[in-house]
């Protein structure tokens, strides 16, 4: 048998094809290449359904397809039944609380408002564990001769991964795809002659897995059964395969003898028969088990064997298209590959990756991690988990407002993973009784890990939660889940803000906190006092449809809502920002993007030493500037660049939002088009937010009275002069279709849902209002003039 590492090197040997190969989008809409991929993380190509994922390097004799299974971890309760998410011990909440104090005494009194460090606060992580890969499916031909005509591509328009060359007179092409209705994965392989025997086989070795057993189940079932460690132990996966031969082919499944001891080993292959086409279909599972993560459950988070449920979901698959669509009048040029482009027509492509890669990897019972659900080996950069400080956040930018249905999953995370465990640490870290606190991962990791300076790394979810229900206003999900979510959350913050006895100004406070992912530990931190006042307004604008008849808590909300430091601009309390401060975070302007207590500065509500909202918007541009163009020496990532084009885009600067988008594009984007030099995909499906964010503007505001303003074209780069924008969602339950032509708006057309609270809308362009309408149920306007 040939081997993987023998097959990629014929990359080099392969001649080029000199065009898009046949049946790439004419549209251009999707990436291709000449030579197989080598590199998992800058060539290799994505497949995924949520469920399951897969990377393929697009191989001839030999395809090596690296698999992914989403909820597949080291680590946790598996690995140390004593595992308890990183807290406190009961039995240590009244000293905790006591360290909590003194921490906060010490801030206050310190002439600089800070401390060094807060690790008495910390636990080690402890079996913190990592998501892994689940082993790679080697697909062998027995054919030989020299291969011509070869390509790979990845069709965004289908979803499908293709790779087709000639050899020894016939012509192959293998299709790849995931198919999440069915929750199944597919490997399609067709020649124009009958098919040579085709064998498939499981490796766990390049992985770094230990050993599976590998048994055959009939004919045409192979089935993978094995642990990520065995010391120490983790939970099971599975993977099931079956082989489809075709209407003439026959399928045998060989069992190997093997030592004895060594686990059973075992092959699927296609044998005789005239078959021309045949394909493999898998599927994968784990014994975790979001449902199991709470204390009645001893927060094992162990379900049932994953191995009858696979067994049921074998099936013939199929493929899910989608309905948004963007055009920057960009011409796809066709007669580059996607390696060789370095032009705008990528910046198009992009976008529509980045919600590829979202839907890809967002749908399945776990959200989108730090990697999607792509990962190699078993160990990963940040054990791609849910960092709750901006990534898990920028995962999701896009998804309300390129109508993407992929959060579900996320709310059921927060849900099942962080409310049960968050509840307790809020009581054993912070002595806080009521509501949840989260500092992130699969098995209910919610305390506070060593570093000494994770203060407050902590409770995002309010933005997602909230953004869902005003774009959607589904009133059924709001009362079950977003609403209950969203109180906890806030429950916890009513309680953990403090009086300033450092300034005695009579404001509330967070201390400790940290700007993410900053030093100094201190208090007032910008980036906690906009969100938590973010979130109060939330539970204000959302308690009526809530159900709710808690006024109490709705009382005590708005009461210390008013008492709040509303920290706009300035990133700690005590002054000590520095010009030359180019760190990776923009925590201190989360309101400016992707939030709002910058955005829509209103001083009539924020009202804070007379500024206007000009003041503050002018002042977030010097901030921004100071900060860089996301590569200061702490880092030079894509998210952080992303991150800067859309606060730019927010400001209303074009030139700035460009630069730093196609920045990142020649900086920081491989031939596949992942984010790298540590492959991260919140760069990726941010890129999306930033470019609708350059397009379309409609951030929240503090109440439900102030008119909605829908900015048209607000950072327009002059490289996209024409374009339209086609089922794009805003906020209040609203559709738009928007064009453009000569860099100036053409047409507009807005339809309101049926099921909509009305509020008033204003449509700016050019910093002007060209349109004022109250919405209604069914609700429809069109606009053709725009100044």
């Amino acid at each position: 048998m040939l081997t993987a590492k023998f097959i990629l090197a014929l990359a080099h040997l392969l001649p080029l094809t000199r065009s898009a190969p046949q049946g790439f989008p004419a549209s251009g809409n999707g990436l291709w290449y000449t030579a197989p991929g080598d590199v998992w993380s800058r060539e290799w190509l994505p497949i995924g359904n949520g469920y399951l994922a897969a990377m393929t390097p697009g191989g001839t004799v030999q395809e090596t397809a690296q698999l992914n299974i989403e909820s597949l971890w080291s680590g946790g309760p598996f690995a140390d039944p004593t595992y308890n998410g990183g807290n406190k011990q009961p039995s240590e909440r009244v000293a905790t609380a006591n360290t909590m104090q003194q921490i906060r005494q010490t801030i206050f009194s310190s002439p600089t408002g800070d401390i060094d460090n807060i690790e008495e606060l910390a636990t080690d992580a402890g079996q913190y564990g990592s998501y892994a890969g689940a082993g790679h499916l080697l697909s062998t031909l027995n054919v030989t001769g020299a291969v011509s005509s070869y390509a790979r591509w990845l069709d965004l328009d289908t979803a499908v991964a293709k790779t087709s060359w000639t050899q020894a007179g016939s012509a192959f092409q293998r299709t790849t795809f995931c198919s999440h209705p069915t929750q199944t994965c597919t490997q399609h392989l067709t020649s124009t002659h009958t098919l040579p025997t085709l064998t498939f086989a499981f490796s766990s070795v390049i992985e770094g897995l230990p050993a599976p057993n590998i048994t055959c189940n009939g004919k045409d079932t192979l089935i993978v059964r094995g642990q990520v460690s065995t010391n120490p132990p983790s939970m099971v996966y599975e993977l099931i395969f079956k082989l489809f031969p075709g209407s003439s082919g026959q399928s045998q499944c060989i069992q190997f003898p093997v030592p004895s001891g060594a686990a059973p080993n075992g092959t699927l292959s296609l044998v005789g028969g005239t078959s021309k086409e045949a394909y493999v279909t898998w599927v994968g599972g784990t014994n975790f088990s979001q449902d199991k993560g709470t204390s009645k459950d001893g927060y094992s988070f162990n379900g049932p064997d994953p191995h009858n449920a696979l067994l049921a979901l074998i099936s013939t698959p199929r493929v899910l298209n989608g309905g948004f669509s963007l055009d920057l009048g960009q011409k796809p040029q066709l007669s580059l590959s996607t390696d060789q482009l370095k032009a705008k027509y990528l910046e198009w492509v992009l976008f529509n990756y980045g919600r590829y890669m979202l839907f890809s990897s967002a749908r399945g019972t776990l959200p989108a991690n730090l990697q999607g659900k792509w990962a190699d080996g078993v160990g990963n950069a940040w054990s791609a988990d849910y960092h709750s400080n901006i990534n898990i956040q920028m995962n999701y930018w896009s998804a309300e407002s390129t109508n993407l249905d992929v959060s579900s999953s996320l709310f059921d995370y927060f849900e099942k993973n962080w409310v049960p465990r968050g509840e307790y640490t809020a009581q054993v870290l912070y002595n806080i009784s009521r509501g949840w606190v989260v500092h992130d991962e699969i098995f209910g990791h919610t305390g506070m890990k060593g570093g000494g300076n994770t203060a407050q790394w902590s409770n995002y979810p309010d933005v997602h939660v909230w953004d869902h229900f005003d774009f959607t206003n589904d009133v059924a999900w709001w009362k079950k889940q977003g609403w209950p979510l969203l109180k906890g959350v806030a429950q916890f913050h009513l309680d953990k803000l403090i009086p300033d006895l450092h300034f005695n100004d009579s404001s509330l406070v967070v201390n400790p906190c940290n700007s993410p992912e900053q030093v100094p530990i201190t208090f007032g931190c910008a980036h906690a006092q906009q969100i938590i006042w973010q979130l109060f307004n939330a539970v204000e604008k959302g308690f009526a449809a809530s159900g709710d008849t808690d006024t109490e808590f709705l009382a005590e909300v708005g009461q210390k809502k008013a008492q709040m430091d509303k920290g706009y601009i300035s990133e700690w309390k005590v002054d000590r920002d520095s010009q030359t401060d180019t760190h990776r975070h923009l925590s201190h302007l989360i309101g400016l993007y992707p939030g709002y207590a910058v955005a829509s500065y209103d001083s009539s509500v924020q009202g804070q030493e007379g500024y206007t909202k000009s003041d503050v918007l002018a002042a977030a541009s010097v901030s921004l500037t100071a900060r860089g163009n996301g590569t200061g020496p702490d880092a030079d990532s894509g998210w952080e660049k992303a991150w800067r084009a859309a606060a730019w885009a927010q400001l209303g600067n074009k030139d700035m939002f460009y630069h730093e988008l196609s920045y990142a594009i020649f900086e920081n984007f491989g031939d596949n088009l992942f984010s790298f030099p540590i492959f991260q995909i919140d760069a990726n499906l941010g890129y999306p937010g930033a470019v609708m964010n350059s397009l379309i503007q409609a951030p929240d505001v503090a109440n439900i009275s102030t008119p909605l303003a829908i900015t048209l074209l607000p950072a327009l780069p002059s490289q996209w002069p024409s374009g339209f924008i086609k089922g794009t969602r805003v906020r209040g339950g609203i559709t738009l279709d928007l064009s453009w032509a000569s860099g100036k708006p053409t047409s507009a057309q807005f339809k309101v849902d049926n099921s909509i609270v009305s509020r008033q809308v204003q449509v700016v362009y050019g910093g002007k209002v060209v349109s004022e309408f109250k919405t209604a149920p069914g609700f429809m306007k069109s606009l053709n003039h725009f100044g």
